[in-house]
């Protein structure tokens, strides 16, 4: 029976942070898609949507919670990691009220990323049985 990878979505103005979770969730054995900014991660939600979304907080033109207000405005469902650089309470608050996933400072603590990851994309019964 073959195994299906968990697709993730990296979105993050900086190119170093990009490559450094690409390379770690490609590790995991996830296939990964980057993107530089919110926009282009939502234009190209019209082609494929990933199974979770690790997203910057703090970009240029569209921050992470525009972006989740889009994707929601549009009916888009898929579980979202806010990472950042910034950590505040009331961003965490948000965050928390925006139902994510997870809510991650950096510098990223990789065992949590790819924990909260798996978690997030384990099928529903799939769960049941880990109890």
């Amino acid at each position: 029976m073959g195994e299906t990878r968990v697709r993730v979505a990296i979105v993050d103005d900086e190119a170093s942070v990009r490559r450094s979770v690409e390379r770690l969730l490609r590790s995991a054995g996830m296939e990964v898609s980057t993107f530089p900014s919110g926009r282009e991660f939502l234009q190209a939600l019209g082609n494929s949507r990933p199974d979770f979304l690790v997203l910057d907080l703090h970009m240029p033109a569209m921050n992470g919670f525009e972006v989740c207000e889009e994707m929601q405005r549009t009916g888009v469902h898929v579980p979202v990691a806010i990472i950042t650089g910034h950590d505040k309470p009331e961003y965490r608050a948000r965050a928390v009220a925006a139902g994510v996933a997870a809510y991650l400072p950096k510098p990223i603590d990789d065992k949590e990323l790819i924990g909260v990851i798996a978690a997030a994309a384990r099928p529903a019964g799939e769960m049941k049985a880990m109890k």
